[in-house]
């Protein structure tokens, strides 16, 4: 039968306090470790960092809550990312046109804003797509665009095939090309007037 003395009970206790004080060193060292990378993650202030693993060193458990309540709300990388996210909402924002008159937003295809009808595109004079007033020539079909604002009241790109109204195939070769130089277009004639902004 197994004789449990004194001895064995003393080697017993005495064990159980080393591994006891073994992990109650192990989980101090880890908080101490566990605050320094976690401020480190939190500020570039390499003062505070060692602080706070002083204090949580000095202070233990208490050092650590203390540490919890005043340390930095967000963490380097969530930072940058909420200013990647505010840059990109910024330039969302800027990136939309407005009109030069009234500052109301406008869709890159219009020609006018239909809030105060100030002119903001030009059609192109061959192919028919907006351009900028400024535009002299067309990058889409490589026109050069007439000078000055000859789209506004009225003016009209020449005629192409399908608009010019040619005659019956017995007249002279004459006729039909004074008729195609004439550029007759179908249509009601009416003009469009816009105002420039500023």
């Amino acid at each position: 039968m197994f004789d449990f003395s004194a001895q064995d009970a003393n080697n017993l206790v005495v064990g159980a306090a080393v591994y006891l004080g073994m992990v109650v060193v192990a989980f101090w060292l880890a908080m101490i470790v566990w605050a320094y990378r976690d401020m480190r993650a939190r500020s570039r202030d390499s003062l505070a960092q060692i602080l706070v693993a002083v204090l949580v060193a000095v202070l233990n458990l208490p050092g650590l809550l203390i540490y919890l309540f005043l340390r930095p709300r967000e963490t380097l990388s969530e930072a940058y990312e909420r200013s990647l996210e505010e840059e990109a909402l910024l330039q969302e924002i800027e990136e939309k046109p407005v009109c030069p008159g009234c500052r109301q937003r406008v869709h890159s295809e219009w020609q006018a804003c239909p809030s105060c009808h100030t002119r903001l595109k030009k059609p192109c004079v061959r192919c028919g797509r907006m351009l900028d007033l400024s535009w002299d020539l067309c990058p889409h079909c490589a026109t050069g665009q007439p000078p000055g604002d000859l789209t506004r009241a009225g003016y009209a790109p020449p005629a192409t095939s399908a608009d010019v109204d040619l005659p019956p195939p017995g007249y002279s070769r004459r006729e039909r090309r004074g008729r195609a130089e004439r550029g007759t277009t179908s249509g009601s004639g009416e003009t469009i007037q816009f105002v420039d902004g500023e």
